[in-house]
């Protein structure tokens, strides 16, 4: 397990963020100089940097908020830790500054400061930007005659990662937003729940809550790679022989939410739309060892009909467009959820957020409506996609 790897990185990381913390405070009054407080402030950095372990040890939900937040904020430490030391190599090394300056008490207590301003600032704004759910609007033109799809509207969410981060309050500001777009359809695609079923509170709240969204045609969802029952530390999965998949707790709690679950199966909407719920490609769920193919799913379709596919990963876009499907919505990439994670996911995906044109077909792919592991958003939103299909005009 890559956990163990990393386990004495995290070690020697944490001694050495101590130690500057202690140097720095002891550089701006004498006062935090005083073995006593020292080591009082050593056992509270412990407790807060050990949280990750101890919340999966121990069943607390505000011990796993702390992990959570915690978590973000040591990548945020992390980050700049490295450019600080970076810039302090070069000025050093490189462009020879002396060492009388750079040294300086004056300069560690100025530089310091800077940092766990920027830091504390990050770490706030995230965890509060996680909480507002935006709204996101596309306009998508089918490349087949469909006059009945003309001001289609319809609503994709995913990653709602249902959990310990996320519950009740994010789900109602959910709810109450979709109704407020009048869909005629709202897909879920993928990532429900944040892996352990029993870290919902209030999980028949949260399934009446759900229960409150109107649409024409209903809602539909596919299950995503988070949609199992499985123990997580820090982001980190344990290898079993057994398959993993979703419990029959979250399998119910879909059917008292009135959500429809499509498992590697279609359905023909009234209005002639062909919606498609493929299972996840990591982890296809059970009874299913390996999911259909793009051909397999529109050969049992209308090809001269619209043709929309639910899928957790943005993944076989050229495959499906080939197949003839019109419309393909996604989610799981959260657009990278923390700068700088923004910068880098489009090295993994083609189309790692927002609308992509491949051929005639569609991919849009939101950054979701909660967040996995770290429980902030830095550089992007959570959000609600609107997709109006054709001129708006029904």
């Amino acid at each position: 397990m890559i956990a163990l790897f990393l386990a004495p990185l995290y070690i020697l990381l944490n001694f050495y963020l101590a130690r500057w913390l202690l140097r720095w405070m002891g550089a701006c009054t004498k006062h935090f100089r005083r073995r006593g407080l020292q080591i009082f402030i050593v056992v509270v950095y412990c407790l807060i940097s050990s949280s990750i372990l101890t919340a999966f040890l121990l069943p607390w939900r505000w011990l796993k908020y702390v992990a959570n937040t915690w978590f973000g904020t040591a990548c945020y430490i992390l980050l700049t830790v490295i450019i600080v030391d970076g810039i302090r190599l070069l000025l050093k090394y490189v462009f020879k500054v002396k060492w009388d300056w750079l040294g300086s008490r004056k300069t560690f207590v100025r530089v310091g400061t800077i940092c766990i301003a920027i830091i504390l600032s990050l770490s706030v704004y995230g965890t509060l930007n996680a909480r507002y759910i935006r709204i996101t609007d596309y306009q998508v033109d089918l490349a087949k005659e469909a006059p009945e799809t003309d001001g289609m509207r319809i609503i994709l969410v995913a990653d709602l990662h249902l959990g310990y981060n996320k519950g009740l309050s994010q789900m109602t500001q959910m709810v109450r937003k979709i109704n407020e777009q009048e869909p005629d359809l709202v897909v879920i695609a993928g990532d429900i729940f944040d892996n352990e079923f029993e870290a919902i509170n209030q999980p028949a709240k949260i399934a009446e809550a759900l229960r409150q969204i109107n649409s024409t045609y209903g809602t539909y969802a596919c299950y995503g790679n988070h949609d199992i029952e499985e123990k997580i530390l820090a982001g980190f999965t344990f290898s079993s022989k057994e398959k993993k998949m979703a419990s029959p707790e979250m399998d119910q709690f879909l059917v008292d939410a009135g959500v429809t679950l499509l498992r590697d199966e279609g359905v023909t909407l009234p209005n002639g739309v062909q919606l498609y719920g493929r299972a996840d490609r990591e982890r296809p769920g059970r009874g299913i060892e390996k999911r259909k193919t793009p051909e397999e799913i529109t050969a049992t379709f209308d090809q001269e009909k619209p043709i929309f596919i639910i899928d957790h990963e943005p993944a076989e876009l050229e495959e499906l467009a080939s197949a003839g499907v019109d419309l393909d919505l996604a989610g799981h990439t959260h657009n990278g959820q923390m700068w700088p994670g923004t910068l880098t996911i489009g090295f993994f995906w083609d189309n790692p957020y927002g609308e992509l044109k491949v051929g005639d077909m569609t991919n849009i792919v939101t950054s979701g409506v909660g967040v996995f592991g770290a429980n902030m958003r830095v550089g992007t939103k959570a959000e609600i996609a609107v997709i109006t299909i054709g001129d708006g005009v029904k």
